[in-house]
Formats: structure tokens, sequence, C-alpha cells
């Protein structure tokens, strides 16, 4: 029987996530687990044998090639397979394939829907949209997802994109608050509590003033810091509700 010569600088491996880096003008990778590299990079996995399928360093992972002794030596100043391994989990890209591109991205696309939908309302029906009625907005914004941003990020931008350019009727969902200031500062910090807020629901004066609001979630902080410091401490604030929205069915 022939013998099957198999080089030895080749190693096949299947069913990898393969990371990438470029040093020295050479192109050198390693073999990862799929799903391990994101959790070793943020530190929930520790166990180097857990996210590597060989403490091998490649010239070509998907061909088998392996890198050369000397090539390591002069690029990573070592030869050291594990040591390399290391400087390519940490500094290195990581290499996705067309589907798992197509598959990512429909999940960042709704998973970005989702956040808009869930801080967002039809400003006239005071109704939260559905998912699927923010995903067909954002495909006819011609949105564009950037892997690099963040989800949370990227759905304020989608809100204001939408609002500029009209798609569809939205707004932010208004938070609803309970104020009470003391009598002596009521009327100075009442005029500023009324700039930050969309509208006033209730306004009563017994010994303290005690006002219903709805405000932006972005001003929440800003009425936090008025109350802190115009009342010394002595004002304060409850959150009513966290979306001021209409009960009843979703906007089909």
């Amino acid at each position: 029987m022939a013998t099957i010569f198999t080089p030895t600088n080749q190693k096949r491996l299947t069913n990898v996530a393969v990371v990438r880096l470029k040093k020295g003008g050479k192109r050198f990778e390693i073999a990862c687990y799929p799903n391990k590299v994101a959790t070793w990079r943020s530190k929930v996995e520790k166990d180097l044998d857990e996210v590597l399928q060989s403490r091998t360093v490649f010239t070509n992972v998907s061909k088998g090639q392996v890198a050369k002794k000397d090539e390591l030596k002069k690029v990573f100043d070592t030869d050291d397979h594990s040591e390399i391994c290391l400087q390519i989990l940490a500094k290195g890209e990581i290499q996705v394939t067309e589907k798992e591109r197509h598959s990512q991205l429909e999940s960042s696309v709704r998973d970005i829907a989702t956040i808009v939908a869930d801080k967002c309302i039809n400003p006239e029906t005071k109704r939260p949209y559905t998912v699927t009625m923010i995903e067909r907005a954002m495909k006819e914004l011609h949105f564009s997802v950037k892997p690099t941003k963040g989800t949370k990020q990227q759905a304020l931008e989608v809100i204001k994109q939408l609002k500029e350019k009209g798609t569809i009727e939205i707004a932010r969902a208004q938070m609803k608050l309970r104020i009470f200031i003391p009598a002596r500062e009521a009327k100075k910090v009442k005029e500023k509590v009324k700039k930050l807020a969309t509208n006033v629901e209730e306004e009563h004066f017994d010994d303290d003033l005690e006002m219903v609001v709805l405000v932006d979630p972005g001003r929440l902080r800003d009425l936090e810091d008025i109350l802190r410091s115009d009342t010394k401490g002595k004002g304060r604030l409850e959150v009513l509700t966290l979306k001021d929205i209409e009960e009843g069915d979703e906007t089909l």
C-alpha cells in the first residue's frame, strides 16, 4: 500500500474561528473555537485551551500551513507559539464568513429596532410601534449598521434620523414624574422645571409645591441636578412611570 505523505508544516482543522494579525509584512493566524474569542477578550473565559483549537501559529489556517520558526523569530522576537497566540488573540481581527456576517447584521438590526421600539412611541396615538415596523422604517432610511458601534448608540442615531426625515411619526416615550419643591424655593425652581418638562399635568401648592410632569428621559439628570442644587437637597423626585403610553394594543 502506498504511503500518503503529509507535510510536517501542515495541520488540518475544521469548524474554526480564525483570528488574523498582519505584522512585519506577513500574515499570521490562529484557530479558535467559535464564540470563544469574545469571551476571552471580555475576561469571562480564562483558560487558553478552551479558546484555542491548537497552540499553533499558522500562515493560513484553512490550508493548514504552519508558520515557520525563523519567520516567527524575525517578526515576534520569539518562536514560542503559545506566547505569539496570546499576542494574536489580543490584537488580531476575527475573520467571519459571509454567512456569519449576514447573520450578525440581521441580529444587530433586530437589536437596534428593539431598543428603538422600547424607547419610542407614535406621538399622535401615544402607543408603541412594533419591532417589525421599526425594522421596516430603518430599511426605508437605508440605515447602515456599524459593527464597531454599540447598539444603544446606533438606536439613538436611528431615532434622530427618523425624526429628521419623517419616515414615521416618532417621539421618545416620556417619563412621568412627581416633584416636591419646598415653599421657599418653589417659584424659582418651578420655572426651571417647566423649561425642562414637555408637559405639566398637575400642580398643587400646600406647604410645598407638588408637580406631576412628563419629561424626556434625557432630561432626568438635569432635573435631579436642579433639585439637588437649588433646594439644597430638600426637593424630591419620584418616578411614576418610566414610559407614558396609552394602554391597549400596539399600533398595527
